[in-house]
């Protein structure tokens, strides 16, 4: 009998691919594991493991066109130590099929670990299996995931969170430092040391970790001004009065507008509605047929006319026109 069939790796990863997966979260995640898994650069799965499921044997294809083949069906999930779920695009219908989903589930109740990487944590909460955990999902998908699961805990403030047999990460390369955060707990620092050395990663960043964004493309030194640009994003459509976003960072509200005139040159209302303004374009552009009092709604405004006049005081035209000329935009980059 071998060494490795007398000793299984210590960490042992099922991945599960959602159609239109985001192919840079599932990479990350895997090359952690195959470098923690070897000495140097060997790739031997000696310390970790790793599977491609799926239910029917084939190929899932990425969000960007790449393809990756399955290694091996639906075995019993008790073999793993974690089903690692990889998610994609929103926009995708049924992600995985219903084999895939009652496989989930049964896992869950093994109490196999779970973990959803970038939108995987949709198909998690989906699926009723982050109960009691709150999630981590990207600053990007944060308003779609509390407007679908109202009843769910969701946190854009950090990197990942890994809580007892449950993670879920925004994605990104915040992919590799939860796979880094696994094999600390199950294989070893020296692992996760070789790992991120060869992965060129220079220092380790925990759970808590800031998610890397800049509001509006603006550099921010105060971490409370930036908490407080992350909560107007938060909620674009029930907006928060300025006390309220004062005391949820633990600031009174002449504190937090003294911040912002020193952060910015302006009051938190006005970044506040320019926040506002730049998601309904951003709306408009990705939802072309979505009406625009839908949009005026989902941003806070009462309707299209109180929407129309802010919109074109900041940029100069009306949502119709800037609505055609995106679709202009669009229109001569496909040709």
């Amino acid at each position: 009998m071998t060494k490795a069939a007398q000793n299984p790796p210590a960490l042992r990863i099922g991945f599960i691919l959602a159609r239109r997966f985001t192919l840079s979260a599932m990479a990350l995640f895997v090359d952690t594991l195959r470098l923690a898994a070897d000495d140097e650069d060997g790739s031997r799965k000696i310390r970790c493991s790793w599977d491609v499921l799926s239910h029917a044997r084939g190929f899932a294809t990425s969000s960007c066109g790449v393809q990756v083949a399955s290694t091996t069906e639906l075995i019993d999930p008790r073999k793993y130590t974690h089903i690692v779920v990889v998610g994609g695009l929103l926009e995708v219908e049924e992600p995985l099929d219903a084999a895939t989903i009652a496989y989930l589930r049964k896992a869950g109740q093994a109490g196999v670990g779970l973990v959803g990487l970038c939108t995987g944590s949709f198909i998690l909460a989906e699926a009723g299996l982050l109960k009691n955990h709150t999630s981590c999902v990207s600053w990007l998908h944060h308003n779609a995931f509390t407007r679908r699961f109202p009843h769910l805990n969701a946190t854009s403030e950090q990197i990942f969170n890994l809580d007892g047999r449950i993670a879920t990460c925004a994605g990104g390369s915040a992919s590799a430092d939860l796979a880094a955060a696994l094999v600390r707990r199950h294989v070893g620092e020296s692992a996760e040391r070789n790992a991120t050395e060869i992965l060129q990663i220079s220092h380790r960043r925990e759970a808590t970790e800031a998610q890397a964004r800049k509001p509006l493309g603006i550099e921010i030194g105060d971490r409370r001004v930036h908490q407080a640009l992350r909560l107007m994003e938060q909620h674009l459509e029930d907006i928060l009065p300025v006390s309220a976003l004062a005391t949820l960072i633990g600031l009174s509200r002449r504190q937090l507008e003294r911040l912002f005139l020193e952060c910015l040159g302006t009051s938190p209302s006005a970044i506040y509605l320019r926040l506002r303004l730049e998601s309904a374009r951003r709306m408009m552009a990705e939802d072309p047929k979505r009406p625009l009092i839908d949009i005026a709604l989902a941003t806070g405004f009462s309707g299209p006319s109180h929407f129309s006049i802010r919109f074109r005081a900041l940029f100069g035209i009306s949502p119709t026109e800037a609505r055609r000329l995106d679709g202009l935009r669009k229109a001569g980059q496909a040709g």
